[in-house]
């Protein structure tokens, strides 16, 4: 039986004579060779800063129902009641020298110990600062004797589809890994939350990537990832990360007060179609308020059922996810213009942006 990776040299054999008979002109294929990126000042640049997460955490076996109350629920009381250890791991980045490290919040979870292992193998018990189950996200602080590598911030809006980026973690286990590919999409929803606003990458991504960092060229990071699609649990090509631009406020909010606070309508949405929107006497597509919650700040500013918002502080809103995310980025407090359309008449309504509940 051949070995697979003799298949695939054989494959790779078959497929070289085309670059210089009957195709491409020699010439032209060594052009095209010279054009691809080589990531390896890249990898060297930014590696330092990339981390493995170790998480530790306490699970305990709760009495079924069905033995409450019997004979047997002391037995499994005494037996397998007891609290157990159980292990994870993903990845990370230092954001600041003094000792922040970004992860996933799915990656330290209800964490009872959490430890944090550089490239050069110093390890840190990590303390979580906070931590976002919405957007996926959380903040460690390491206390270390010396400034540690950090890595940048950058735009993911000024990434563009077809880019390259560089995915770095620590999948399987196998810290300091690094894979290449391309911007495939963005905004993409998920249905993981109401935020849903994931960059999708072919760089491949694996079971223990989670938390760490996508990289533009420029070596500063554009996403966390936090996401695949697979039916088989290994990369299939298709890997979602949190954009640097959703996520960098998150951050700094935890950084600042261990917790995010949103802005909040108090109201439920529906999307409008572009034939639809056009018979309610607007171009193109919109959001139109399905019900408002009783006491909420739509309520208070006098948000009906019906009607549909046009912009808000006049910016241009299209869809109801984008509303949502929008107001979310609001502080609670502020005051803000809604553009809407009430029985065809364009009208502004002022509304003051409250906190959005717990759970919620």
């Amino acid at each position: 039986m051949s070995h697979p990776i003799g298949r695939r040299a054989a494959a790779a054999l078959v497929l070289l004579p085309f670059a210089g008979c009957g195709g491409l002109p020699a010439a032209r294929a060594q052009r095209g060779a010279a054009a691809l990126p080589d990531f390896a000042d890249l990898a060297e640049r930014v590696l330092p800063a990339v981390v493995n997460i170790a998480v530790t955490s306490e699970q305990r076996t709760e009495v079924p129902p069905e033995l409450r109350g019997t004979p047997f629920e002391r037995f499994f009381r005494d037996r397998r009641g007891r609290s157990r250890q159980s292990q994870g791991a993903g990845s990370g980045f230092i954001m600041d020298p003094a000792g922040l490290v970004v992860t996933a919040n799915h990656v330290v979870g209800n964490a009872s110990r959490v430890v944090v292992s550089l490239q050069d193998g110093e390890e840190y018990v990590a303390r979580v600062v906070g931590s976002d189950d919405l957007t996926d996200l959380a903040l460690l602080r390491v206390e270390a004797r010396a400034p540690l590598p950090s890595v940048p911030w950058g735009s993911s809006a000024a990434l563009r589809v077809g880019q390259w980026v560089l995915a770095a973690g620590n999948p399987f286990g196998l810290g300091g890994t690094v894979t290449s590919g391309i911007l495939s999409a963005r905004g993409r929803d998920i249905g993981s939350g109401p935020y849903d606003d994931f960059l999708q990458t072919d760089a491949p991504i694996n079971p223990g990537n989670s938390g760490g960092p996508l990289f533009n060229t420029a070596g500063e990071v554009v996403g966390i990832n936090t996401a695949i699609f697979s039916p088989s649990g290994a990369s299939a090509g298709i890997g979602f990360a949190v954009p640097s631009d959703l996520a960098r406020p998150i951050i700094e909010q935890l950084r600042a007060g261990g917790r995010v606070e949103r802005g909040w309508l108090g109201v439920s949405l529906e999307d409008i179609e572009a034939d639809e929107a056009g018979r309610r006497r607007n171009a193109g597509r919109g959001v139109v308020v399905a019900g408002v919650v009783r006491g909420s700040p739509a309520a208070r500013a006098g948000l009906r059922p019906g009607d549909q918002v046009v912009a808000l502080d006049g910016q241009r809103i299209e869809t109801s996810r984008a509303l949502v995310r929008n107001v979310a980025a609001l502080p609670p407090g502020q005051t803000v213009q809604l553009s809407i359309l009430r029985e065809g008449r364009a009208t502004e309504v002022p509304v003051q942006i409250g906190r959005r509940p717990a759970g919620q």
